[in-house]
């Protein structure tokens, strides 16, 4: 059975920068797409970047594009999210996940993804 694990979230203040970390094992996650969704307050859960298995390609939400980067360490069966000039509105908890498909490419449903992780709280202050 499949774990994710992330950590790294905290609170930080805008114009700030965070990295994400997500955690695997259990399966080999190094031949499944990647992704990280977030959830704010009151607000259902969105897309905001997604991984190929081999890191050859990305996928992003455009509020994130150009300020949030994606990336894989297969050798460490670990995904990371770098954030940078946060906003206050990027304030969400940020789960990682995993595709059901190997070999596919990064796609931005929540519903495909096989794997959840417990979610690590991101805040940002104005």
């Amino acid at each position: 059975q499949g774990q994710l694990v992330e950590s790294g979230g905290g609170l930080v203040q805008a114009g700030g920068s965070l990295r994400l970390s997500c955690a695997a094992s259990g399966r080999t996650f190094s031949i499944y797409p990647m992704a990280w969704f977030r959830q704010a307050p009151g607000k259902g859960r969105e897309f905001a970047a997604a991984i190929s298995w081999n890191g050859g390609s990305t996928n992003y939400a455009d509020s994130v594009k150009g300020r949030f980067t994606i990336s894989r360490d297969n050798a460490k069966n670990t995904v990371y999210l770098q954030m940078s000039s946060l906003k206050p509105e990027d304030t969400a908890v940020y789960y990682c996940a995993a595709d059901r498909r190997p070999f596919s490419q990064p796609r931005t449903i929540g519903t495909i993804y096989e794997y959840w992780g417990q979610g690590t709280q991101v805040t940002v202050s104005s």
